[in-house]
């Protein structure tokens, strides 16, 4: 079985997905195992995967795909294929409605003075986070994303940044501990 899919992206986000030279695109169809037909006119990107590749490469191809339309760097879009890590993009008028004031309000208290919040939260909760348009997008494992998530819906709803990151601190610190918990119960002399 073959896959197929329609993705629309960003006019301003095509030449980033084709890269230098065709450098991007050709990246992403080498690691991903598809082909990449792109329309720079109307934003169209068609993947395909080849040789009836029954792998999951053909959907990290489309989650690179997106990561890249949602304002990722390539590279950081890359790490899509490492480990478990998986995309995640929260549509901001979920919390503002359709007012562009309030969009850009909130985008603001995302991205903090000069990029700090935004630091601040991939730092701690150690995923990437893009903001984009009327979304924000986030890169990490299952667990770092569910930190992320509620940190980032956290300020959207109003809390204070403070407030946010101790509480993204506090995960860390339990998942520290839970690692520990690991290593100490294995008995590595049987």
């Amino acid at each position: 079985m073959s896959f197929e899919k329609l993705i629309r992206i960003p006019n301003d986000r095509i030449a980033v997905l084709i890269g230098k030279s065709g450098s991007v695109k050709s990246k992403i169809e080498q690691i991903c195992y598809v082909t990449l037909d792109i329309d720079g006119s109307s934003g169209e990107v068609w993947i395909r995967s080849n040789d009836d590749v029954e792998k999951i490469e053909p959907f990290k191809a489309m989650e690179i795909v997106i990561a890249i339309s949602r304002g990722f760097s390539p590279e950081n879009a890359m790490t899509l294929v490492k480990g478990e890590n998986t995309l995640h993009v929260i549509d901001l008028r979920e919390f503002t409605g359709k007012s562009s004031s309030n969009i850009e309000r909130i985008k603001g208290r995302i991205i903090g003075e000069g990029g700090k919040a935004r630091r601040n939260m991939e730092n701690l909760s150690g995923t990437l986070i893009s903001v984009y348009g009327k979304t924000v997008s986030i890169i990490g494992d299952p667990t770092q994303l569910r930190s992320a998530v509620d940190a980032i819906s956290s300020i959207s709803s109003g809390s204070m940044h403070g407030a946010v990151y101790n509480k993204l601190e506090a995960a860390n610190r339990r998942g520290k501990q839970e690692r520990m918990k690991l290593w100490e119960d294995q008995n590595v002399f049987d």
